[in-house]
């Protein structure tokens, strides 16, 4: 494990970065230069299909690409103690975020605003923000506490989603028909940061991260509220590692296998059919 100090430096670096990232309006990142994007799904915790996810990348060779991660917390690789390992993946990212500061995306999911409104998620019975504290003390001991509310700071400095130049919209999930109609205030895009934003459960934050909902009249609305003609979106778990609800939508899953991935051109007008002709498996 990295120096506890070391990693504080290094996450509370990469939090300046993701506030400071171009092309970011509120919480929603423009990008525009780029020549292509490559989307990942949910990894919570998945160390080897991130270290797959980077080797596909090569960030290095391909300096116009960039690169979009999501819910890296909580996940089944555990401590002897019984503590989630996924912390390691949020130390990764943010050193990588550190080396490659306007290509290297983090989007804010449910499990992590779990960290940062303290309200537990439920998994086989088993709270999983307690494993995600567990696994901090079995890494960082003394420096638990130091080290947590670093990690906090990193969450509330995520973008909610990210637009590309051919009007593909990338987040987490979207609200459900019912949030969208009654309620759902699109103002939180144009928050400076998550930190600003109400982090209670009857909030628009919570209903973009934990709506399901692939409906196609309600991905439609989405999609007009952001200014997009596709989404791109995680959260729902896919068997086989991607699938399609709607003829707008795209869902991606990377934490179990298989898993999947779309890196898809930025700079041309793209259609879901040739969307998911980008989709690759790990």
């Amino acid at each position: 494990m990295p120096n506890p100090q070391r990693l504080i430096t290094t996450v509370k670096r990469a939090a300046e970065f993701f506030r400071s990232t171009p092309g970011r309006r509120g919480t929603v990142i423009e990008i525009e230069s780029a020549d292509d994007v490559l989307v990942a799904g949910d990894l919570h915790g998945n160390l080897a299909h991130f270290q797959t996810l980077l080797d596909r990348a090569r960030l290095d060779r391909n300096p116009n690409r960039h690169l979009v991660l999501q819910e890296l917390v909580h996940g089944d690789s555990l401590y002897p103690n019984g503590g989630c390992k996924s912390h390691q993946l949020v130390d990764l990212v943010s050193a990588l975020k550190c080396q490659y500061p306007d290509r290297v995306h983090f989007l804010l999911g449910n499990h992590e605003l779990s960290e940062l409104n303290d309200r537990p998620i439920l998994k086989g019975g088993v709270r999983t923000n307690q494993l995600f504290r567990l696994g901090i003390e079995h890494a960082y001991g003394d420096s638990t506490a130091e080290v947590f509310i670093a990690y906090r700071e990193l969450f509330q400095s995520l973008p909610l989603g990210l637009r590309t130049k051919n009007r593909v919209f990338i987040s987490h999930s979207y609200p459900k028909a019912s949030k969208l109609e009654n309620g759902f205030d699109a103002s939180i895009f144009e928050a400076a940061s998550v930190d600003q934003i109400s982090l209670e459960r009857n909030g628009s934050l919570h209903d973009l991260l934990w709506g399901r909902d692939g409906d196609e009249q309600t991905a439609r609305k989405f999609a007009a509220i952001v200014n997009a003609e596709l989404l791109i979106t995680g959260h729902m778990p896919c068997p086989e590692g991607f699938r399609s609800p709607n003829p707008i939508q795209l869902i991606l899953d990377c934490s179990r296998f298989p898993a999947c991935y779309c890196l898809f051109p930025n700079q041309q007008p793209i259609t879901l059919t040739e969307l998911l002709s980008h989709v690759r498996t790990l």
